[in-house]
This record gives structure tokens, C-alpha cells and sequence, in this order.
């Protein structure tokens, strides 16, 4: 049969050079080219199948990840594949593994806290798999407050050894993926005791199992927690439970880089600063910022392409119905959804360079911007998580009833992607800590001290405290001082109005925890801004390619404005806008959801997702949706008889003994 475009009349209607966005999208040429070979190299080998994975039992499903992780291992082998292009590999393959957290937390974890000798004796190891490594510091009865974990490493001088132990039930540790049934080995975090003085916490090297027969050593008890929310979806993962009985690791795999403990047992402090531990905090949450673009943009891609090809009501004369996404409703859900996944994407961007800028600076023993950007970089991983999970759902019922379907691939995208707002940071605690630098800052400003970087408006908080919105007709809202200000205006009235009722307290942390809901109202209006003036800050670059500035124009401005509608009362409560303003704000976001109808099409194109990451098959390129729901049905086990299993022993007594019955 021959491929039928049902959507290439949609496509045949965008005013902009799709070529040209998609590598807007992916950030640069190279990026773009190597995403883009990389994907279809996945899509095209049988080995990287994932439409049965909602089906599969648990263990056949562990194990077919298992599989696909070593087929992965061999192309990235044969292949010759670079870092980049093998990290594409596995993002494509796009099953959570044992590999993520090998590569993204273990390694990571060593080269930040290891000394040179260390990480020349285990990052070798680590990056030719000959050790599988997981991170493991969540215990059963803490995560976020870290200084509160219960396991310990004790110092024997008699030795040269630390005895890692679990002295209660609650100090397991628990939930580190890859740590179940994967791991040889495990960055445990624990608290250091010498002397019989506890230091605190500190990481240390622990193998785990055996890697001759890859049976737990001694004195380790580990397995797996559970089946976890969803169909497939994170169920590919061994999230692991571990308790220590007094193991003994030698003394140089505590990780030393920061801090040691001598032959004696003095705990000693080394010159390289604290705060480095930091810059890797600061990656890790920038990658998950760029992952909530990815998991945002699959969600809307399908939820647009579908919203096309779906009709409903409102037949004209010739008896056609409309397509749903000519529903202002539709528009309403959907267009600002597309946006924010924009806006993720460009957000994201920025946080790489601020990552790089800070590490520079640390190398050089600048700590000035180290507390402001880990206040951005946990304010926007709380913001674009919570968000991007919020969305997913929204794009399901988007779907109406299909998207309940695991063909869709919204439920297993929705189960897979809500771990984040939990994990690298719960995002209400996140937003506490952004809450406490922002008060900080509020009470530097009589100091002299200047605020900087994304607080830097901070510093004109008289101008903001007085100022007035001098928009006066809808399409002054698509200027980007106009929505700048407002948002600035915002944030800061929201910032000094908790500061001023944080004063009226003697004992200020019985007045942050009293007024814990309103901090966190003012950090989530700070991390808005910085979106929304990073994406304005995007438009400013040159952009090359016809018309695909002004879609980003577009989007940018929906972004903004749909945040400015729904927020509304954050805005008047505040005087930042006047009640005539707001709604010429929303006159101008209806004009706008008409600018890119056209447009959504091809603007979900843009991301350059093949089907087979997609994995949905509402959102198939060739919008060719309904034969292949049908298709799929057949698919399901249940189909594997024409009468059921236990129709002889359910079904057909029930049947007969009404007809015999029939007075019940």
C-alpha cells in the first residue's frame, strides 16, 4: 500500500523554512546532523522494536532492556561511535536503563568528587563498561534532606578501612536505578565517622557484587522494590533496595577530592573548595531542564498531529467535519503548550553556557555567581518538570479517548517522564531554596551589594515597586519591554511583599515555614521570568531562514502571554497590570493562536522525531491513524483466541445456568 500523506496538506500551508527550524531546534548544524543520523540508525534496526513493551511481563521486560543495552554497547563498539553520538544512541533507544545512570550519574559522581588517582584507577574501567556503576545516596526513610541519611562509613585505623553499615531498617538505601539486579558497583553516600566524631556525608567506591559470577559480596543484601507506576515505562529499570553489614572497603575509595581521612583518621579538609561539588549539581539539573524540551515536545508533536487529522462536529455543506484543532478550544490547550516546549528548549540552551561559565569561574576561584545559578538551575528543573508532567496529561485528554490507548504513547510518556518533578530534588523543596536566595537578595538591596544574573532586576526594585504598565492596545502586548516589565514587576512586588511578612516574624524560620505556600508563588513567578527573558533573548541572535524568526516571535509571545492569563491574579493582586490590560493581553493571545494554525504542523515537525521515538500511533507522521489503531488492537494477546481463556470455566456456566434458571 502506498504511503498517504494525510497531513501533507497541513504542511503544504507553513510560512516558514522547516529545514531551516528544525536545526534551530537541535541548536546547531553539527548537533542537528548527528541527531539526525543517529535516530533513524535506531529507528531502522529490528533490535531497537519497542511497540510490544506496554505487553510484557515485568521480567521479560527487564530483560529485553538488558538486550537492547548490549546491542547498544556493540554499535556504539563497531561503530566507532564518538561520546556525543553514543549518548544520542542511547537518548534514541529511549528505554530507562542501568546505562543512565552509569553514564549520567556514577561517572559523573567520580569525575567531581574523585582525586586524579582515583579517577585514573576507575573512570577507565567505568567507561568500557568492565564495571557498572549506580548512584546510591536516597534511603528508605530520607531523599531530600540529605544531611539526614542514616548509613555509615566508620573509620578503623587498625585497618586502614571504613566499615560501611545500615544500622536501621530506614537507612536501606533505595530507589537508585540500576542498583536491583545491574550494578558491580555504587557511589554510596554515607556519613563519615573518625575518631568517633561524625563528619557529615561523604561518597565512597563500593563494589557490590562479584564480577566473576555477579553474586552480592558479603555483608550486602540487594534486590529490587517493585513494579512501578504505568505500563512498561520505568518498569525497565531496577530501582534497587541495599543494606550494608559491616563492609569493609579500603580507605583510598572514599571519594577525596574535597576532603580526605589520613592513615591516622584525621579528617582534613583539601585546598580544592567545597563549592566545586556544586558545578555538578548545576549539570545534572541543566541536562534534566533539556529533557523536559524533549518529553514536552514528543507530547505536543503527537497531541498536533492528531488534533489535525482528527474531525468532530460542526459538518459544513459538504458534510466534512471540522478537524479539532480549528477549535479555539483546542487552540487554547495545545498552542502554549507548544510554546513552553519551545521555550524549554532555548531555556535549556542558555543553562549549558551557564554551566560552562561557572565552571571556568570555579577554576579560577570565582564564587560570585555560584549561589545565583544554583538557585536558577533548581528553579527551573522544579519549573520545567512540574510543568512538562502537567502537559503530558493535558496533550492525553487533548487526545480524547484514543490517548488512554498504550498505542498512543502518551501514558507511557506521562508514566516514564513524572519520576522528574521527585528525583535531583523534590520540586517544592527546589523551590524553598530558590525562595531563601530571593529573600537574601531582597535584604542585600539597602547593602550595596548588586544582585546578578537572572536577579539582576532585582536592583531596580524602586523603579518596579512604582512602575506602571503602559500598554494601551492589544498589539502593545507583542513588545517585549511591555511583557519584560510586566513579569519583572511581578516577580519583584511578589519577592518584597513575602520579605516584608517575613519581617513581622522574631524567629525568621517559623516565619518562612508559615509562609512556605506564598515563597514558593514568588520563586515560581522569578523562574517564569527568566523563561520568558531567555527566550526573548534567543530572538535577539540571528536567525537565519525564511520566516522562522517570526513563528519563534509568535511562539514567544504565546508563551508570555498565556503565562500572564493564567497567572492573572498574580498580576492584579499585585498592580502590575490593571484588569483593561489583561484583557487586551488575552485579545492578543486569541490573534496570535490564529498566527500559528497554519503553522503547528510544521512547527511539531521541526523536532525531526522519527516514528519510531514517537512510539505513537496518533502521532505517525503520514497521520495514516486509523487503519494502524485497528492494526495494533489485533496485537494485543488477549487476540490470540477467538473465545476466550476461561470461557468454559467462567462464562459458559454463567450463561447456562440463567437459562435455567431464569427467575433470578
Amino acid at each position: 500500500m502506498a504511503r498517504v500523506d494525510q497531513l501533507a496538506s497541513e504542511r503544504s500551508k507553513a510560512q516558514f523554512d522547516v529545514d531551516e527550524m528544525k536545526i534551530v531546534w537541535a541548536g546547531s548544524r553539527h548537533a542537528f546532523q548527528i541527531s539526525d543520523r543517529i535516530s533513524r540508525l535506531v529507528a531502522s534496526d529490528p533490535a531497537f522494536r519497542k511497540d510490544n513493551r506496554a505487553m510484557l511481563g515485568r521480567k521479560e521486560l527487564f530483560k529485553n532492556t538488558l538486550r537492547k543495552a548490549a546491542h547498544a554497547w556493540k554499535r556504539i563498539i563497531e561503530l566507532r561511535l564518538t561520546d556525543e553520538e553514543a549518548s544520542r544512541l542511547r537518548f534514541y533507544v529511549d528505554e530507562p536503563a542501568f546505562t543512565d545512570l552509569h553514564w549520567g550519574m556514577f561517572i559523573p559522581a567520580i569525575k567531581g568528587q574523585g582525586t586524579d588517582e582515583q579517577q585514573q584507577k576507575w573512570l577507565p574501567l567505568a567507561y568500557k563498561m568492565q564495571i557498572i556503576g549506580c548512584y546510591a545516596q536516597t534511603e528508605l526513610g530520607h531523599g531530600s534532606n540529605i544531611q539526614g541519611l542514616e548509613t555509615t562509613a566508620t573509620f578503623d585505623p587498625q585497618t586502614d578501612e571504613f566499615i560501611i553499615h545500615s544500622p536501621t531498617l530506614t537507612s536501606s538505601k533505595w530507589w537508585p536505578g540500576g542498583l536491583g539486579k545491574v550494578s558491580t558497583h555504587a557511589v554510596v553516600y554515607a556519613r563519615l565517622i573518625t575518631d568517633g566524631k561524625d563528619y557529615g556525608v561523604n561518597g565512597f567506591i563500593v563494589q557490590l557484587r562479584s564480577l566473576d559470577d555477579h553474586s552480592p559480596l558479603p555483608g550486602i543484601t540487594v534486590g529490587d522494590i517493585g513494579m512501578k507506576f504505568g505500563n512498561g515505562a520505568y518498569n525497565t529499570m531496577d530501582n534497587g533496595v541495599l543494606q550494608f553489614d559491616h563492609v569493609r572497603i579500603p580507605r583510598d575509595q572514599m571519594l577525596m577530592r574535597v576532603s580526605q581521612v589520613t592513615r591516622e583518621g584525621k579528617f582534613v579538609q583539601s585546598n580544592v573548595p567545597r563549592q566545586l561539588v556544586y558545578g555538578t549539581m548545576v549539570y545534572v539539573r541543566q541536562t534534566i531542564v533539556s529533557d523536559a524540551s524533549c518529553a514536552l515536545s514528543r507530547a505536543v508533536c503527537i497531541a498536533t498531529r492528531y488534533s489535525a487529522v482528527r474531525r468532530q462536529f460542526g459538518s459544513n455543506n459538504d458534510g466534512v467535519e471540522t478537524q479539532v484543532i480549528d477549535y479555539k478550544t483546542q487552540q487554547n490547550r495545545l498552542f502554549p503548550l507548544l510554546a513552553s516546549a519551545y521555550a524549554f528548549r532555548f531555556v535549556g540552551e542558555w543553562l549549558k553556557w551557564l554551566y560552562t561559565d561557572v565552571t571556568q569561574r570555579l577554576q579560577a576561584n570565582d564564587f560570585s555567581t555560584l549561589p545565583e545559578a544554583h538557585a536558577c538551575t533548581a528553579g527551573l528543573k522544579s519549573l520545567t518538570t512540574s510543568a512538562t508532567a502537567d502537559a503530558i496529561e493535558e496533550c492525553r485528554k487533548l487526545c480524547g479517548g484514543h490517548g488512554y490507548l498504550c498505542s498512543s504513547g502518551l501514558p507511557e510518556l506521562f508514566a516514564v517522564y513524572v519520576p522528574a518533578c521527585t528525583y535531583e530534588g523534590d520540586n517544592v523543596v527546589l523551590l524553598l531554596q530558590v525562595a531563601r536566595f530571593l529573600m537574601k537578595t531582597v535584604s542585600q538591596l539597602g547593602s550595596g551589594k548588586k544582585p546578578v544574573g537572572t536577579t539582576a532586576y532585582m536592583g531596580r526594585v524602586e523603579h518596579l515597586m512604582q512602575s506602571r504598565c503602559d500598554a494601551q492596545r492589544a498589539e502593545d502586548w507583542l513588545k517585549p519591554s511591555v511583557i519584560l516589565e510586566a513579569f519583572e514587576a511581578r516577580s519583584a512586588r511578589m519577592s518584597v511583599a513575602c520579605a516584608q511578612n517575613l519581617a513581622k516574624f522574631a524567629n525568621q524560620e517559623e516565619g518562612f515555614a508559615e509562609l512556605s505556600a506564598n515563597l514558593t508563588e514568588a520563586s515560581v513567578a522569578h523562574c517564569q521570568l527568566i523563561v520568558v527573558s531567555k527566550f526573548i533573548e534567543k530572538l535577539q541572535q540571528d536567525i537565519p531562514g525564511k520566516g522562522v524568526k517570526e513563528q519563534l516571535e509568535i511562539l514567544c509571545n504565546i508563551y508570555a502571554l498565556s503565562l500572564l492569563h493564567k497567572h492573572q491574579g498574580d498580576f492584579l493582586s499585585t498592580g502590575s497590570i490593571t484588569s483593561k490590560q489583561a484583557s487586551l493581553a488575552n485579545d492578543q493571545l486569541r490573534s496570535l493562536y490564529s498566527q500559528v494554525r497554519p503553522n503547528a504542523v510544521a512547527l511539531v515537525d521541526a523536532f525531526n522525531y522519527t516514528d519510531h521515538y514517537l512510539g505513537s500511533v496518533l502521532g505517525r507522521y503520514d497521520g495514516n491513524v486509523y487503519p494502524k489503531l485497528y492494526e495494533e488492537a489485533w496485537k494485543d494477546p488477549l487476540n490470540d483466541s477467538v473465545v476466550p481463556d476461561g470461557y468454559h470455566e467462567y462464562i459458559r456456566p454463567l450463561l447456562k445456568q440463567q437459562l435455567r434458571n431464569a427467575r433470578l
